[in-house]
């Protein structure tokens, strides 16, 4: 089984075009795109003023408009939820139509991609750019308002300021970011969606959430910044089970990501498998967020080890399914990804979806047609 390729972005730019004349007979105006991310390590700890490294894949949401003259949009539905028109900002009618690369349930943000794809467009058919963070918080209240999910700023941020052959390293205290280099030809990362979903707004997301605050409050902290492991192992019984567990995934998956960018920075690269795996095992054993699929698919890489070229693996995004993240050798690459998909689809009677990617730009305005550039990273 070959690596499954990206669609370039210019044929999700033609193929959302040609929807949208069909479908109401005019030629964009605007064009905008936004990618998918995978987060290599800091789970669930974005809403807990921690630290997360993702990174923005070659998957895209791609959304193509031209006005109306109506006081109208024909496509998703009016709100009265954080938008551009709270900030003073008038929304002309538009008809637009939208297309994706992005997995849908996979755990790889789908839904930031559509936030961030259609934040970008109204800045193209308004002319109001949103600076700075205010994009991708707007995007994190959409989140919020209309799916349902009380998520971190990960996402919306790896969405819109991914680039490149980069690292976007968020610190989520203070909502700032920098860029940490992944551009060594002999490193990739492997995406294997299980192809299990469950919905992050039926409730066992927000009671994560909710832990991580009861505990914070009973360790009297202001911020998990201030927690060590050992104010959690003093307050174990006083924090009681399951909530002891959730503190101590939170304190150690920030020291973990801490230091796997660190690794990355130091191009000390085989530090990071030891980081991974213990991410992962916190999320299953700890955040109890990982299933047997997941933890299936994160077996199978472990079982292929080192000696054919994987340095970690783990469980990636928001849990409950979705996807897991391999950091290997390119060379072995290949063989990597037959040896997940047959060994997954013998052990659980599903077919998965693998494919790599280096991490690629962020969300921007594309020509009207978006027919040069196949792909913007």
């Amino acid at each position: 089984m070959a690596l499954l390729p990206p669609v370039p972005l210019s044929t999700l730019a033609d193929e959302a075009t040609a929807a949208l004349q069909a479908a109401f007979g005019c030629t964009p105006v605007a064009t905008a795109m936004a990618p998918g991310r995978v987060n290599l390590i800091g789970e669930h700890i974005d809403y807990c003023d921690g630290f997360v490294l993702p990174f923005a894949i070659d998957r895209y949401v791609v959304m193509t408009a031209c006005l109306n003259g109506l006081e109208a949009i024909r496509v998703g539905s009016g709100s009265d939820k954080p938008g551009f028109q709270d900030r003073g900002v008038a929304v002309p009618g538009f008809d637009a139509w939208v297309v994706s690369s992005v997995p849908m349930g996979a755990g790889l943000s789908s839904s930031a991609a559509l936030e961030c794809c259609t934040a970008t467009l109204l800045e193209a058919l308004t002319g109001a750019a949103l600076p700075g963070r205010e994009k991708p918080l707007l995007c994190q209240q959409a989140e919020h308002a209309f799916a349902g999910v009380p998520c971190g700023i990960m996402d919306q941020y790896a969405s819109t300021f991914g680039e490149k052959d980069r690292l976007v390293f968020i610190d989520c205290k203070t909502n700032e970011h920098s860029l940490v280099p992944f551009s060594d030809p002999e490193l990739t990362l492997i995406v294997a969606n299980t192809k299990v979903h469950h919905e992050l707004s039926d409730g066992g997301y927000a009671s994560r959430r909710q832990a991580t605050e009861t505990g914070l409050a009973i360790l009297g902290k202001p911020s998990w910044r201030e927690v060590t492991a050992a104010d959690v192992e003093a307050q174990w019984n006083a924090l009681g089970d399951p909530i002891n567990r959730r503190c101590r995934h939170v304190v150690t998956e920030i020291s973990r990501t801490l230091a796997a960018a660190t690794a990355l920075r130091e191009n000390t690269i085989d530090e990071l498998g030891p980081l991974m795996a213990a991410s992962h095992e916190s999320l299953r054993d700890d955040f109890e967020v990982s299933c047997k699929e997941l933890d299936t698919m994160v077996e199978i890489a472990t079982e292929i080890g080192g000696a054919g070229g994987v340095i970690g693996a783990r469980m990636t995004g928001g849990g409950f399914g979705g996807s897991t993240v391999t950091l290997c050798r390119s060379a072995h690459a290949p063989t990597i990804a037959a040896t997940l998909h047959d060994r997954y689809h013998q052990r659980t009677g599903i077919v998965p979806e693998i494919f790599s990617s280096r991490p690629a730009a962020g969300a921007r305005q594309l020509t009207p047609l978006a027919t040069q550039a196949d792909s913007p990273s």
